[in-house]
Parts: C-alpha cells; structure tokens; sequence
C-alpha cells in the first residue's frame, strides 16, 4: 500500500486528494494537514442551513462539501489529517461498521498514548479524553472505496467554529460555543504547550504510519503520477463550483449541533395549529438537558411549559411521550392547537 506523507498542502488539496486516490481505485494512507483555514461540510448537508456563508466570505474562509457524510467543521494547519483509501472489498476493511472503526481507530488511539494522552474509543467513531472528543473522524464510500478520513487535533479555533456555524441567535451560538469548549478537547490542552512544542507535525506524521503499518503491513512510498494529478484537475472542476456547493437537501427547521458522541446541541422550530414552538436543549446520553421552550401559542395556567421543562429536564428521549401525556391528561392544562404529537415533532423529530 501506498503512504503519501504530504506534509503542509493547499486546503484544496487536503480534500481533493483523498477524493482522487479513491475514484482511482488506488489503496493509500494519506497524511498531510491545510496550508489555510475553511470550512467542510457533509455530503447530505445544505450548505445554506448549516454554515454563515457571509462570515466566511467577508473572513475568506473557503468552504467544500466533502463526498463523506457527517457534519460541518473548521479546519485549519493545526490539525494533522489521516485520510485511509481501501478497496471496498479489501480483506482489511471488517464489514461491520462498529468493527472497522474499532480497528482503524486503534492506531491514532495508540498515538495518543504514546505522546502521552490516555485517549479512548467511544462508539460509534468518536475518540474521547475524559469525556472530552479530542478526533473527528468518518468513513464513506466513494466509487469503489472506503475512504476513512480523521485528524490528530494540536489545538482548536472554538471562537471561529461557532462563527462559521449558521445559527438562528445569537444566544444559542454563545451555548454552542461553551459546549464545544466544555466537550472538545485537543492534544494541546491535555499536555500543555510546553509539551506540545515536543512534537512536530514531522514526527506525529510519522509515528501515524508506523502505527498504520502495524494493521496493514509495510507501506512504499506514494507519487503523485500522472493519473492521480489528472483526477485532482477533474475534480477541480466538479468539486469547487457552486452548483456542487449548493446542492440541496432537506429543508431544515433548527440546528443539530453535534458535539461528541453522546451529545447534540439541538435547536428546533415547529409550526402548530395553535402557533409557533421553538425548543433548544441538549441530548447528553439519550436524555434532555438544558432545555428551553418559547413561542408564540398560549398555555393555561400560564406556568405550564414552565413545569413542563421541569419534567422534561433529565428525562430519557423514551419517557418523552409519557410525560407530556401525564400534561396533557390532567384537565386543568390548556395548551389551544397544539397537539402531543406537535411536542414529539419538535422534541423527539
């Protein structure tokens, strides 16, 4: 298998390489980081809900749409990528999902440990320090292939991650923010920069492929050939222009914000007979935290979706329904053209 240990390369082509490795059925592990900042979002994902198009523009920030699912994220040189290129029936690759990332994510867990970050896996592809994330990372077919992309994050722009976010208000994107400092770490924070100055991108880059190599054999050295360099082109063309960008999809009616595995940052609008409903909270470990009702219905007593927060907070996503029927089944509730199944749309979509 080929190892392209890249180094510093154009944002472009930390996005496009993989890509073209891929569609030519060439088995590869990539290693190399962004020369500058922007923004990559999902292959499912409309561009116009998720990412503050006007902040990037007027902050240069470029943004590309990936052929990988997963959300939206900022990406800059301070994170070190590792993109694997697999046949899609390379004997490697385990069929289960929950299989493949265990395994290809046992030589960036054994990474951490050496430079001394006791880093965990945490189903279903997150890797975790104390029940902070400290990889992002995601697996796609692309052509013929399995591409698993990831990084090894030195340190992080929390401030710019929330501003390249859409976000309805300002109030939710300062709980954006302070949830991604809580719940996203970074190699930097755990050692301190004084131990992080120890290790380079050289020498991160290059205990990955010894580590790659334990799970996958000897690596020889890749070259960007004639074919692959052709691909990039191509790609340039179909992947850079904005009917690619602006591809559309479903129509959102809030934000999910997803955190780390085990926690979403949710804000969710709903149109009911009886007015508009909007919610923000939290799903930490499958039940509600922090959350916030508001709108424009009416409610009788007027401390109703008051107490309702009260009873949601804490609850598991399953005894959802049961609590707001217990609401619903004492007659001294009134909440006019709005319905249990409104609340579940907007609680549990």
């Amino acid at each position: 298998m080929k190892l392209y240990n890249l180094g510093k390369v154009s944002w472009k082509e930390s996005q496009l390489i993989y890509h073209a490795l891929a569609l030519c059925g060439k088995e590869a592990l990539c290693l190399l980081s962004p020369a500058s900042p922007y923004v990559c979002i999902g292959f499912h994902q409309d561009v116009t809900q998720e990412v503050d198009l006007e902040y990037c523009r007027q902050n240069h920030i470029p943004v590309f749409r990936r052929e990988v699912g997963g959300g939206a994220v900022f990406l800059d040189g301070n994170q070190l990528f590792f993109q694997l290129i697999l046949h899609r029936n390379s004997p490697h690759a385990p069929k289960q999902i929950d299989a493949f990332y265990r395994k290809f994510l046992q030589p960036i867990i054994n990474v951490h440990h050496r430079i001394g970050v006791p880093a965990t896996f945490k189903p279903v592809n997150d890797l975790v320090v104390r029940q902070r994330k400290i990889s992002g990372t995601g697996a796609g077919e692309i052509g013929d292939s399995i591409v698993f992309v990831g990084n090894l994050i030195l340190d992080f722009d929390y401030e710019t991650m929330s501003r390249v976010l859409k976000i309805p208000d300002e109030k939710f994107r300062d709980k954006v923010k302070k949830s991604i400092e809580e719940n996203l770490s970074t190699i930097g924070r755990e050692l301190g920069q004084e131990s992080l100055n120890r290790w380079d991108e050289t020498t991160l880059n290059d205990l990955m492929s010894k580590e790659f190599e334990k799970i996958l054999g000897p690596f020889t050295t890749g070259r960007m050939d004639a074919v692959l360099i052709d691909k990039i082109q191509e790609l340039k063309t179909t992947m850079l222009n904005d009917r690619w960008l602006y591809r559309k999809a479903k129509q959102l009616t809030g934000r999910v914000v997803k955190v780390r595995a085990g926690l979403e940052m949710v804000q969710r609008m709903h149109k009911a007979a009886g007015g508009l409903i909007k919610t923000n909270f939290q799903i930490r470990e499958g039940k509600l935290t922090n959350i916030n009702i508001t709108g424009d219905f009416f409610c009788f007593p007027h401390t109703l979706v008051q107490d309702m927060e009260k009873h949601l907070e804490g609850a598991a996503l399953e005894d959802i329904r049961k609590i707001i029927m217990a609401v619903y089944d004492d007659s001294m509730n009134q909440i006019p053209g709005v319905t249990i199944e409104d609340w579940m749309t907007i609680i549990k979509k």
